[in-house]
């Protein structure tokens, strides 16, 4: 009996690991009509398309915007039409407990950021991406317009180092400047009402101490409608994890390693922003051909 059940749980096992690594991305042509509209509008450009070696597998790691709905599915669309790599997302379990919603995340190749669904992915040999900001990234403040927001979190270089890949940082600029930021998660927790709110255990369980709380903003006018706002995406060049082979259980190399990414992404930032504000006064429309 005990044989048998350890027999069940291994087909249970294997039968999860095959649904995370049977995957197969969709057509170009697929994404280009579904997003047709969100092309038009932000006017998407990638940059560095040939850092990015479509045999050699690898984590890619970058700055989430506002929100997350924006500039994530343009970035792969751009990706994918240039270098046919279309990376499997790690996305915030928040996600995956959405009817509906959580779904269609995995329809697209999405799965739920855990140690165990990256390690499946690696294993596989599959591009993988990752925002290590989450949810609380695209929970922006006030005050963290293109900025990461990543607290201490060194998981993606513990696998990436485990695993042998390749890091290659990519910079997003021109989502968290889509809105302006009216009221935003430091405002709630002050308030009367965050504090009473988060006084509730399941409440302060559910917001994580506030940092859940999704500012409200306005776009185009008082309305909800993001502005036109082109997102310009840039791909850095790859950072292997070779000098901390063997090191994913020593904090200090996984610090290092994540702070080298880091580095690399708000260098591209900078860059980026001094591009779109050279093009801003010169005209979107010259750089945009």
């Amino acid at each position: 009996c005990r044989r048998h059940d350890c027999t069940v749980f291994d087909q249970i096992v294997t039968g999860y690991r095959l649904a995370i690594q049977d995957f197969s991305p969709p057509p170009l042509a697929t994404m280009d009509r579904l997003l047709s509209a969100s092309r038009h509008y932000f006017a998407p450009r990638l940059f560095g398309a040939d850092n990015v070696d479509p045999q050699r597998p690898a984590l890619f790691v970058g700055n989430h915007g506002l929100y997350g709905l924006i500039d994530s599915p343009l970035f792969v669309l751009e990706l994918y039409r240039q270098t046919g790599v279309f990376p499997r997302a790690l996305g915030d379990r928040l996600h995956f407990r959405v009817p509906g919603w959580g779904p269609l995340l995995k329809r697209w190749g999405a799965v739920e950021g855990n140690p165990d669904n990256c390690t499946q992915l690696m294993q596989a040999g599959q591009p993988v991406l990752v925002f290590p900001g989450g949810a609380r990234e695209v929970a922006m403040r006030k005050d963290e317009v293109h900025k990461l927001v990543w607290k201490k979190r060194t998981g993606f270089a513990r696998m990436a180092i485990e695993h042998g890949y390749d890091i290659i940082p990519f910079a997003s600029a021109g989502c968290d400047e889509a809105y302006r930021v009216l009221i935003d998660g430091n405002d709630f927790q002050q308030s009367w009402l965050g504090r009473t709110l988060l006084k509730r255990p399941r409440l302060d369980k559910l917001l994580r101490g506030g940092d859940m709380f999704m500012p409200l903003s306005r776009g185009v006018g008082p309305t909800l409608i993001p502005k036109p706002e082109p997102l310009w995406f840039q791909i850095g060049t790859p950072i292997s994890t070779a000098p901390w082979a063997g090191k994913q259980g020593e904090p200090d190399a996984c610090w290092e390693a994540r702070e080298t990414v880091a580095e690399s992404i708000h260098s591209m930032l900078g860059s980026l922003n001094q591009k779109r504000e050279a093009a801003r006064q010169q005209g979107w429309r010259r750089w945009l051909l």
